[in-house]
């Protein structure tokens, strides 16, 4: 799964207002009614709005009608005071955040005023006083999503069902995180940042791409023992049951961009925490479930430093015929410990990315698979199934075959991402599709993998 925080900038999960607060688009109004918080008329009353993508200002504004409906006829329980003690650490700054944003400035947090921007105790205490109601009220909906997720969770774990989550390497500029915590982020004294996060030319984009994400001060948060990452990945396993970090290279070394520039071309590699932060981790955490998103300009280094966390590393098929018979991501190349994709939400559909290979390259992949151009996603899903790797993810874009129209992500751009959504209609008239692929894990031995997770 993607990062399930509340989305900002681009609706992207990758761009979240908070680390640790969950996002109230994925509240079930149904659940809700289930507990008296709404009526059917109210359900009933929701727009009509497309089924086959989202449309999130939409969304947003009519969930928002349910969701101040129900909070009506909250009343607080001490589950609620329970929650609201026990995710104190995050929840009280979060809820702040969120009324100051919504309801008082609708700027960024480091163009707010002053004594808001900087946190003055007096600010802070005037608005706790006069929106008071407002603040429950966003504790309420973390209430009901932490609620909620729970009930799915336990849901899917019953039926030996894991759940794979997703942890940015970095926050969002505009965060409740990095409104907290300025101290542990590059910021000059206005709370601008210095430089920002980004990666150089690669394979989704030739100017780089330019995240924007203020970088971390990584001594600063050696010198508390790393205690913001460790209570954010303590989290965050309270949601899922593994966890991906994402931009895993960033931990070893990472592109730093002057703060201003248009594009990511020109920056400097920084050395990262390395080895010492996840010692630390495993110091207060144990042993983690963790997978490593080791894609991108991977060097010897970064390579080390996978192997030393023992950490398993990605492969991603769409990535393997370069000609290059070395190419790690070469089925024949991949080993055990890996996970293997056939692509990611960064990546164009598998359809769509064949579609626009040029000729010669359609044929090495074609021979390769010992395939023709009609069934090619299904033998290129059936090879990832049939890899050594430890484990198999196929999008649902590629387990029904479909083409770029319904890519989820593009790498570089800001708009018509993040939107696919898979239909019933999609799960229900083609289940020759999903027989295949349990098929594949018979075939493959992945279903022993299942019960054993389970």
């Amino acid at each position: 799964m993607c990062p399930l925080g509340p989305t900002g900038f681009g609706d992207s999960p990758y761009q979240c207002l908070s680390s640790f607060a969950g996002n109230t688009l994925l509240i079930s109004p149904v659940k809700m009614m289930e507990e008296g918080l709404l009526t059917r008329s109210d359900i009933g009353s929701f727009s009509a709005l497309p089924e086959d993508h989202v449309d999130f200002p939409a969304v947003d504004k009519e969930k928002e009608k349910l969701f101040r409906k129900a909070y009506e006829k909250f009343r607080p329980s001490d589950a609620f005071y329970s929650f609201c003690d026990s995710e104190k650490y995050w929840l009280d700054d979060y809820a702040l955040y969120k009324v100051i944003k919504n309801g008082i400035s609708q700027k960024a947090w480091n163009a707010w005023d002053v004594p808001l921007k900087l946190r003055y105790p007096a600010a802070l205490g005037t608005v706790k006083q006069f929106e008071e109601k407002e603040i429950r009220y966003h504790k309420f909906l973390q209430f009901v999503f932490h609620s909620q997720w729970a009930q799915l969770k336990a849901f899917a774990n019953g039926q030996g069902i894991g759940i794979i989550g997703d942890v940015p390497v970095y926050v969002a500029l505009d965060s409740a995180d990095s409104w907290s915590s300025p101290d542990y982020f590059e910021f000059d004294e206005n709370c601008n940042p210095i430089r920002v996060a980004g990666v150089p030319p690669d394979y989704f984009s030739v100017s780089g791409q330019l995240w924007g994400n203020p970088l971390y001060k990584w001594d600063f948060m050696k010198e508390d023992g790393y205690s913001w990452w460790i209570s954010r990945i303590k989290k965050t396993l309270q949601l899922v049951d593994v966890i991906r970090l994402d931009h895993f290279r960033g931990f070893e070394s990472f592109w730093a961009v002057p703060a201003g520039r248009t594009d990511a071309v020109k920056g400097d590699w920084v050395q990262g925490p390395g080895i010492d932060f996840f010692n630390h981790l495993k110091g207060a955490l144990g042993n983690l479930p963790l997978i490593a998103e080791d894609l991108g300009n991977i060097t010897p280094q970064v390579i080390g430093l996978r192997v030393a966390t023992g950490i398993p590393g990605m492969k991603v098929l769409q990535f393997a015929f370069d000609g290059d018979p070395t190419n790690w991501h070469l089925p024949y190349n991949i080993i055990s410990e890996n996970i293997v994709y056939t692509g990611t939400h960064d990546n164009d559909t598998t359809r769509g990315w064949f579609t626009h290979l040029p000729d010669n390259e359609k044929a090495v992949v074609l021979e390769y698979l010992n395939s023709d151009e009609l069934d090619i996603v299904d033998d290129f899903v059936r090879t990832a199934y049939a890899s050594p790797a430890h484990l198999c993810v196929v999008p649902l874009q590629d387990v029904f075959g479909l083409d770029s129209s319904y890519r989820m992500n593009t790498p570089g751009t800001t708009s018509g991402n993040w939107q696919w959504r898979c239909t019933m209609h999609m799960m229900s008239d083609d289940l020759g599709k999903l027989d295949m692929i349990g098929n594949f894990a018979e075939v493959y031995g992945r279903q022993a993998v299942l019960k054993k997770s389970a």
